[in-house]
């Protein structure tokens, strides 16, 4: 039986330099770019949140059916550190890093993705039949 190695999420993990320190302390802009970015990416928006820190900076997370998108700001260094954690095929986190990345006017970025949730599985294999017991994957007979 071929095994091929799946996983349940992809998870892009950023920090944007250089950005446009203006929009990084404005909060409506915050939200208005990561809930943006979260539909650029073809994900469902369930909710979002967002909060002004004094003197400066934004933290915020935008729920998506797929998973997440959250963000933190420090206008002070022009840097948004930010995360997109999606679930399924539906959902590209690259497509909302890159609108991100011109959204905030970024100069400079550093990123990379985790895959989440990797196993190894049968080219058939039905994720139901899973669970996780003392972080070891073991397939339900």
């Amino acid at each position: 039986m071929e095994k091929v190695l799946k996983s349940v999420g992809r998870h892009i993990v950023a920090e944007l330099w250089g950005c446009n320190r203006e929009l990084l302390d404005d909060v409506k802009a915050v939200q208005k770019f990561m809930n943006e970015a979260a539909q650029v990416s073809g994900a469902t928006v369930l909710n979002s949140t967002f909060h002004t820190f004094q003197p400066h900076g934004v933290s915020g997370a935008v729920i998506i059916a797929e998973s997440h998108l959250s963000i933190h700001t420090w206008s002070e260094i022009s840097l948004a550190s930010v995360d997109i954690y999606t679930c399924g095929e539906r959902a590209d986190p690259w497509l909302a890093f890159k609108y991100l990345v011109k959204a905030f006017q970024a100069k400079y970025y550093s990123v990379f993705e985790i895959k989440r949730g990797m196993f190894e599985a049968d080219k058939n294999f039905d994720i139901t039949h899973l669970y996780v017991k003392q972080n070891t994957l073991v397939k339900k007979a």
